[in-house]
């Protein structure tokens, strides 16, 4: 895990200051997550299961403020106390960073089809 994070941070600083050295930055939306939390015990074979319960990623460029960390765990990362958020708000966040209405449904025969699921809202303090 300590190897892995290292690397991937390497890589993101290399890639988020080649961005914006190229003025990129700002239009360009540099998301970093997987399909599921991990727990934060290690099992017995050495690694993490699926996690649904606390999940993390990261946003950056174009329509995020830079430098914002939103919602916490408890103590033992087993818990949102904090800034709960549900993918379909996360979805409607990176829709709005990108300046696209997260309310806009297409139509399937009489069958609305949302870009984000209905009633979710974007996370207003993560957007620039």
């Amino acid at each position: 895990h300590q190897e892995l994070c290292a690397d991937l941070d390497h890589c993101m600083s290399a890639l988020l200051d080649d961005l914006a050295e190229r003025g990129l930055l700002e239009n360009t939306l540099v998301i970093t997550l997987g399909e599921f939390g991990r727990t934060p015990n290690i099992n017995a074979s050495l690694g993490r299961d699926h996690f649904a319960s606390a999940w993390s990623c990261s946003l950056s460029g174009a329509g995020i403020r830079g430098g914002v960390a939103y919602g916490k765990t408890d103590d033992e990362g087993h818990r949102v106390i904090e800034g709960e958020a549900s993918a379909g708000d996360l979805f409607a966040t990176i829709l709005a960073a990108l300046g696209i209405d997260h309310q806009h449904e297409y139509m399937l025969g009489a069958r609305p089809i949302p870009l984000a699921d209905f009633g979710t809202n974007p996370i207003r303090e993560v957007l620039a």
